[in-house]
């Protein structure tokens, strides 16, 4: 599994259009092959943190270069984002509580 953990701070006035943004493509990234989840979270302080899972680097490779989350990209780059960091990480064991 791969999972990408996107941490960024939005510009004070970018939030109304970057979450009709966020919604598009948490749609379209649940109907890429190979997609597991993701989840989103802002602290305190303004920080967002996604966590993308996908089950391959392939597929989160796809995800990325998808041309309309591509577009999605160059937009935040350009109207949404103050800064912004991107780990792409490679699961190396896991384990869960209760087990499934």
């Amino acid at each position: 599994m791969v999972v990408t953990v996107f941490r960024s701070r939005l510009k004070p006035d970018a939030q109304q259009e970057y979450m009709q943004w966020a919604g598009r493509m948490a749609e379209l990234a649940r109907k890429m092959p190979g997609y597991v989840s993701h989840k989103g979270f802002v602290a305190e302080d303004g920080e967002r943190v996604t966590i993308v899972e996908f089950e391959s680097e392939e597929a989160q490779r796809a995800w990325r270069l998808h041309a309309e989350h591509a577009e999605a990209q160059k937009k935040g780059r350009k109207d949404f984002y103050q800064e912004y960091r991107v780990q792409v990480c490679e699961v190396k064991r896991e384990s869960a509580f209760p087990k499934k």
